[in-house]
């Protein structure tokens, strides 16, 4: 759904306000904020993959246009940050051996723009 704004604005009469969508059962609504309003990596969609052909396919996607990042973060094209994670990962980083947990975290740290997705 769309909606618009009118006569009383605050934006021109009949620009977009909002959006509201659905994506994957969940509902999402986007406002029009305007140039004074941009992204940031404060909001970011994390993305659980199964597969490492899934990461790849959203990382080939989602990263046309926009700029590659570390652990798993892009900005696709218009910004907006997304995070790209195994199913795995919550698991290895909450492992009961502390030794282990570190291994996975330094591991994901140490991954930079064209070795994140490998």
């Amino acid at each position: 759904m769309v909606a618009r704004y009118g006569e009383a604005g605050p934006g021109p009469k009949g620009t977009v306000m909002t959006v509201s969508f659905e994506i994957n059962g969940q509902q999402f609504t986007a406002i029009n904020g305007g140039p004074q309003f941009t992204f940031s990596e404060a909001i970011s969609f994390v993305v659980s993959c199964e597969t490492q052909a899934e990461i790849d396919a959203l990382w080939g996607k989602l990263s046309a246009g926009g700029k590659e990042s570390r652990c798993g973060w892009l900005k696709d094209r218009y910004g907006l940050s997304w995070q790209l994670v195994p199913t795995v990962l919550p698991e290895l980083l909450g492992d009961k051996d502390s030794a282990r947990a570190q291994r996975a975290m330094q591991a994901m740290l140490k991954m930079a723009s064209s070795t994140s997705r490998h």
